[in-house]
């Protein structure tokens, strides 16, 4: 007989990653219960709880950057080069909004189809005030999402989409000197259980085992 988790879908801004990712968490044991760590952040300051963390809680004290440039202080703090056409459509994306901000002539093709109007994330910015979406692969892609910077002109950068994935602001990913491939980076960050939920599932599992299996498997 197996105990299982039994809140297996776990929403990771209770645990202080900053941005609206989801995932399902199974845990299974012979030994008792397993009881997955208390939520340790809120969106409501009733409960008791730290607040929910920010996009600008995770990333603004980051230098600012161009499309297309590399910070002098960090290699991976770097972002794509946006085409011209893409460099019009953020300046007139406002943080949280949509495609239906710009003008008529900036719009795609698919947003003149039924099918496309629903599709309101694709271009837009994040809000400094407000947790990300959920970091994919293509985060470092204007058009995949809501991946745009919630004030400078362009998408995310690796290093921005790794702070928001929650891992050290000086985790390197690569060997020293090794070649920076951009898009294996972002997969590397996008596919990654973000760092602090990792720690979570970590202690949890710890706290089971020192205080269920031990004492249950010295009888």
């Amino acid at each position: 007989y197996y105990y299982l988790h039994p809140e297996l879908m776990v929403y990771c801004p209770g645990y202080g990653v900053p941005q609206k990712r989801q995932r399902l968490v199974l845990i299974a044991s012979t030994w008792d219960n397993f009881e997955f760590r208390p939520k340790t952040h809120s969106s409501s300051p009733e409960d008791g709880l730290l607040p929910f963390q920010t996009v600008k809680d995770a990333i603004g004290d980051l230098p600012e950057i161009d499309d297309g440039e590399v910070s002098e202080s960090d290699p991976l703090h770097r972002s794509r080069k946006l085409t011209e056409m893409n460099k019009k459509r953020i300046k007139q994306s406002n943080p949280g909004g949509t495609w239906k901000d710009w003008d008529e002539e900036l719009r795609l093709p698919c947003h003149q189809k039924p099918s496309g109007k629903g599709y309101t994330t694709v271009y837009g910015r994040m809000e400094w005030n407000d947790l990300a979406p959920t970091i994919t692969t293509q985060f470092n892609n204007l058009g995949s999402g809501r991946f745009g910077h919630p004030k400078q002109h362009r998408a995310l950068s690796l290093r921005e989409g790794a702070l928001l994935q929650t891992f050290p602001e000086d985790y390197k990913f690569i060997e020293p000197n090794s070649l920076i491939t951009v898009s294996r980076i972002a997969s590397y960050i996008g596919n990654a259980v973000p760092v602090q939920l990792a720690k979570v599932i970590g202690d949890s599992i710890q706290k089971h085992v020192r205080e269920k299996v031990i004492p249950n498997a010295i009888r």
